[in-house]
């Protein structure tokens, strides 16, 4: 394992035994905390607080992050921009099949179109918010999380996830929000909204932590593989390893 700080071993040309899952987990993920989460408003009653209401999604979406975080620490930035991009296309694509299936006329007597169109009908504009949020947040987490290894040699590994996330989270949010909704929403509600998005997503992450380090961990050694990003070309644009 290239634990060394001094040397990064060259992954190229690498074949690894869960590297595959990870990503199929990543993307999984990632659709349905954005398919399935968004169509419900959830209110829990929290000590002090009182009643707290937020999208069902924010519980799973920080999870992306986690995925992202293993994938860049493991496997190294340019493994993880595949992944990302892998992510993108799913929800593109899932999109699209969304739009058209909605769009199509409904059988006669088939009850449900309306509660279709509920489930399944985001607008445009929240789909683009979204897509331009998560390309730009996980590739912000990962980019963090890759030269704060390099800069850390390795070390402080529960701090740069939370310090990569905290800013991949603030980009996401501060992207999707305002796209979404501005213009909607009153503007105070935007930013109300967004930093409290923001505090949960990282609060997620933060609980997740322990068990993240764990998988991080397992996998360096399984994979015998622990990379460095010292010769990565940063760019989110291109899918070469």
């Amino acid at each position: 394992m290239s634990s060394n700080p001094g040397v990064s071993a060259d992954n190229t040309h690498r074949n690894y035994r869960y590297y595959e899952l990870v990503m199929v987990g990543f993307v999984a993920v990632y659709l349905c905390s954005n398919l399935i989460g968004p169509a419900k408003a959830a209110q829990l009653e929290l000590p002090i607080i009182g009643a707290f209401t937020f999208g069902a999604g924010v519980l799973f979406f920080p999870l992306s992050y986690v995925f992202g975080d293993i994938l860049t620490e493991v496997y190294g930035y340019a493994r993880a921009r595949k992944v990302i991009w892998a992510g993108f296309g799913a929800m593109a694509f899932a999109a699209i099949m969304a739009t058209v299936v909605v769009a199509l006329p409904p059988a006669p007597g088939w009850p449900n179109q309306v509660a279709y169109e509920t489930v399944f009908g985001q607008t445009p504009r929240i789909v683009a918010a979204s897509m331009i949020a998560y390309f730009c947040g996980e590739f912000v987490n990962s980019y963090v999380l890759a030269k704060m290894k390099l800069a850390a040699g390795g070390k402080q590994m529960s701090v740069r996830f939370v310090v990569s996330t905290i800013f991949g989270e603030g980009v996401d949010s501060l992207l999707f929000y305002p796209i979404a909704f501005y213009g909607i929403w009153e503007n105070s509600l935007v930013l109300k909204v967004m930093a409290a998005q923001w505090g949960l997503k990282v609060l997620v992450e933060i609980v997740m932590l322990p068990i993240t380090v764990k998988i991080v961990n397992a996998l360096k050694r399984a994979e015998n593989e622990d990379f460095y990003d010292r010769e990565t070309n940063f760019t989110p644009f291109s899918l070469k390893t």
